[in-house]
């Protein structure tokens, strides 16, 4: 087992890898550097294991492919993991991998929002984007995260053999985000800065693709692990949709004895039935999370016990 294992997922980045890689081995001169590669058509493998990295190899395209690989195949008392482009500066890791090992986060998230990305970054999009999922997280969950997107994070054993990862892309750091809140993991802030991508190395997030993706996940996550909130919240839009439809129909009846309306009437009982069903939908899902949490509370005390035969 690693002492601390460096985990940087990379694909065609031949422009910073080197310099990415000497920096991580110069802030943490005991840790195992892993460079993952997806698929790279340049010079990317060759220039990380000329930094001294260890090279590994995932061939299903996407960050959250790269990220399930990694966390299989990789035993360490602390994780850090940061993005092979070099707007992350290594001198954080240091203080997140303490916080690791030495204060038992299982979570440690490298936050930019709070520091220089607004000024550094240059798409505007990314910048609302951020906000945006950062606000409905916070919200939709109850938490306080000040960095949902970022690439920037130290984990713990705990936190990686417990995360099932079933994103594909690069909607996966706010599946980890949510999985760590929902679960009540201990989860740690380091202000980090953030400096822009050097001339000539691109980014592979999509703002408009990829932003849809994030959102769609937020709200599958939240009917998963929120289903009383999101099925009641249903059931209650559903339920003023229903006496919307039943007003008119109730009026014209007082005024005239007579119910004109019948298609209206039908609508209105069949949202009604809707509105019910979604109301008992949310109860009985509510109890499958309960158990659930159960059950993740027993993995968890199962992974410890098997990190702690190996140290």
């Amino acid at each position: 087992m690693d002492q601390i294992a460096v985990l940087i997922p990379c694909y065609n980045e031949e422009k910073t890898i080197g310099k990415v890689v000497r920096d991580a081995k110069a802030a943490l001169p005991e840790a195992t550097i892993y460079v993952y590669d997806n698929n790279s058509k340049d010079r990317t493998v060759e220039l990380a294991k000329e930094a001294g990295a260890v090279i590994r190899y995932e061939h299903m395209q996407g960050k959250g492919n790269v990220i399930r690989r990694m966390f299989r195949e990789i035993d360490a008392k602390c994780y850090i993991m940061v993005d092979g482009d070099d707007t992350y500066p290594m001198e954080y890791a240091r203080e997140m991998v303490d916080k690791v090992l030495t204060h038992n986060a299982d979570m440690v998230v490298g936050d930019r929002l709070s520091s220089t990305y607004f000024t550094e970054n240059k798409r505007p999009f990314h910048n609302m984007g951020n906000t945006v999922v950062r606000g409905s997280i916070n919200r939709l969950f109850r938490c306080d995260i000040k960095d949902i997107m970022t690439g920037y994070r130290a984990f713990s054993y705990t936190f990686v053999k417990t995360f099932p990862v079933m994103s594909k892309g690069f909607e996966i750091e706010t599946e980890m985000t949510i999985h760590a809140v929902n679960n009540n993991m201990q989860v740690e802030n380091v202000i980090v800065e953030y400096r822009d991508r050097p001339e000539g190395s691109e980014s592979k997030l999509s703002t408009y693709s990829d932003g849809m993706k994030v959102l769609f996940t937020i709200m599958r996550l939240f009917r998963e692990y929120k289903p009383y909130s999101f099925f009641g919240l249903l059931s209650f839009v559903l339920g003023i949709l229903s006496v919307g439809f039943f007003i008119p129909v109730l009026v014209e009846y007082f005024e005239t004895g007579l119910v004109l309306r019948f298609p209206t009437l039908i609508v209105c009982g069949f949202v009604a039935v809707a509105a019910i069903q979604s109301f008992f939908a949310g109860l009985i899902l509510n109890n499958v999370a309960q158990r659930d949490r159960k059950n993740f509370e027993m993995d968890l005390n199962r992974v410890y016990g098997e990190y702690v035969s190996k140290l």
